[in-house]
């Protein structure tokens, strides 16, 4: 098979290996695609507590195809899918139904959407506010406008908010004249936590979804006490877990509840991996989400 492997930063080359041999109680699982999550980008960038190479495949933890034994298309919860294939337990193994055939479905980021919303509290009437409208923002906002919620999106990136009002949410230009039920931080840094925290009326609830990976926040702790914030951090680290938003996140998309073909904007092969990561890196306006496929 044919795997990326990370060298050094900036700088990934495809080798051919042979395919894993799945253990006893997994699957070997031959891949359509993977997506290309920001929260890998300072392995890719490099930071000096990385050691490279990366094992082959590795960090890619988006991925689906198809379970070679049964012939049925699969997600699957793993770290080295920048590959043909995959061995991985069967645990961690989530079907996809016929409806989603032809269907690209990077289940693992769209199972954090779902875990996130179970989460939020957000319900019909509450007003809600999306902080940071990238790809997980994005299926939030859909989310959260599909519950009968009042949605207000916020972005630095004018294109993101377009989407946002796309899907049918709010997004104002004056972030002091609201006050929201529920406010969701999707955004993973210092600016995005400061303004959502600011947008959460008396007893309302902050939730924090994005990925604070680079280092420590700060927060007007006098602020949220005297307020009485509900503070809920949504990240999961359990992988029963993340199946279960999984799984929940195909029947939301068969259902028509969420739709995330419209945020896969870039589909490169595996051997423009880089240009994958750069995308991601600069966020062109036309970005939200690349795939790569590796055939």
């Amino acid at each position: 098979m044919r795997a990326a492997v990370l060298e050094a930063p900036g700088r990934t080359t495809i080798r051919e290996l042979a395919p894993p041999e799945p253990e006893p109680g997994h699957r070997l699982v031959r891949i359509e695609g993977c997506g290309v999550c920001a929260s890998d980008l300072p392995v890719w960038e490099g930071r000096s507590w990385f050691v490279y190479p990366l094992e082959p495949g590795a960090p890619g933890h988006e991925g689906w195809g198809v379970d070679v034994e049964t012939g049925q298309r699969v997600a699957l919860v793993s770290h080295h899918a920048y590959a043909e294939f995959e061995a991985v337990p069967s645990e961690l193994v989530v079907p996809l139904p016929p409806q989603l055939d032809g269907i690209p479905f990077p289940a693992e980021p769209l199972g954090c959407a779902l875990n996130v919303f179970s989460r939020s509290g957000v319900r019909a009437g509450r007003t809600v506010a999306v902080v940071g409208t990238g790809f997980l923002g994005l299926l939030l906002v859909q989310l959260c406008v599909g519950a009968g919620a009042r949605t207000l999106a916020f972005s630095r990136r004018e294109s993101a908010l377009e989407r946002a009002r796309a899907f049918g949410a709010e997004t104002p230009a004056d972030a002091r004249e609201e006050s929201c039920d529920v406010v969701i931080e999707a955004g993973g840094v210092q600016e995005t936590l400061d303004l959502a925290a600011r947008l959460v009326r008396l007893r309302g609830r902050l939730v924090i979804a994005g990925f604070h990976q680079d280092g420590p926040r700060t927060v007007d702790l006098q602020s949220w006490n005297w307020r009485g914030l509900d503070v809920v951090n949504a990240h999961e680290r359990d992988p029963a877990v993340y199946v279960e938003g999984m799984r929940a996140a195909v029947d939301a998309v068969v259902a028509g509840e969420l739709d995330p073909r419209s945020l896969y904007t870039h589909v490169l092969p595996l051997e423009r991996l880089d240009e994958a990561f750069e995308l991601v890196r600069t966020r062109p306006d036309d970005f939200v989400k690349a795939l790569v496929m590796p055939s």
